[in-house]
């Protein structure tokens, strides 16, 4: 086509990709392993889709990677990104919400539930008869701290960013990090503590459902933020194109949020 033919805008085609393919194959195989592996004790299926995931994850976002650098990410495309990261943090949202609907469900409404799950002893009250829960001001009020702490320690990476303060930028994130995997340990150290297991009663089922996938949710932050602290070493970022960045600022103030709700649920009323 003539040069004066060619069409300029904001939007680009991407270059062909294996990677929807790899990650469809691999996170069948996730699954279909997986319960291989509950119901006949055989990982390897689920290994191999656990690496595929893996790998096609670090392919394919080193490809985006690769476009950002070469300017194709233009101001159209860094827009729809954001509504893109918005939609997935919503969806996180509801994926909570389902958490927090069963807790306050079965800890509003005991009887009911003891209607619904004749085999557990609730005793119509919640928590349940024999279940004694964390003390809300020992170390989880401690993990709330950190993870307020964090919050603003990545909050001050972000605005020296925008400064193009880069000793700023890494020193908050160093701490943010530091601070991602201290609350982890202490999670962790909590788990090693409870007087109820994950089995048995409803109120261990939620508890460890709810508040360990938030501590899954750490650590992919956690992971997030130490890519970024990679990528500012190497110059990715600038004070105005810095969104893979941005996302990770914005899910872990996500991650923060979440966690004042179970502490406030889970821990201080629900105990």
């Amino acid at each position: 086509m003539a040069e004066g033919q060619v069409r300029k805008h904001d939007y680009f085609i991407a270059d062909l990709s294996p990677w929807p393919f790899t990650i469809s194959v691999s996170t069948f195989l996730l699954a279909f392993g997986l319960i291989r592996w509950l119901h006949e004790g055989m990982p390897w299926i689920f290994l191999v889709g656990l690496s595929g995931v893996l790998y096609t994850m670090f392919a394919w976002w080193s490809d985006v990677v690769k476009e950002s650098l070469a300017g194709r990410v233009t101001r159209v495309v860094q827009l729809n990104l954001r509504y893109g990261m918005l939609l997935f943090i919503a969806s996180e949202i509801m994926f909570f919400v389902a958490f927090f609907w069963a807790f306050f469900d079965v800890a509003l409404f005991p009887n009911d539930a003891i209607q619904d799950l004749r085999t557990q002893k609730i005793g119509g009250v919640w928590p349940p008869e024999g279940i004694k829960t964390f003390n809300p001001w020992d170390l989880p009020f401690i993990n709330t701290l950190i993870l307020l702490l964090s919050g603003t320690t990545v909050t001050w990476a972000h605005h020296a960013l925008r400064e193009n303060d880069l000793q700023g930028v890494k020193c908050g994130l160093l701490l943010s990090i530091a601070l991602g995997i201290t609350f982890t340990f202490l999670q962790a150290y909590e788990y090693s503590h409870a007087l109820f297991g994950f089995s048995g009663n409803i109120y261990g089922s939620v508890f460890y459902m709810a508040t360990g996938f938030h501590g899954f949710h750490v650590i992919v932050g956690t992971i997030f933020l130490i890519v970024c602290l990679f990528r500012s070493k190497l110059g990715h970022f600038t004070a105005r194109e810095h969104f893979g960045f941005e996302a990770a600022v914005w899910y872990w103030h996500f991650v923060d949020v979440v966690w004042l709700f179970l502490f406030a649920s889970v821990y201080v009323w629900g105990g």
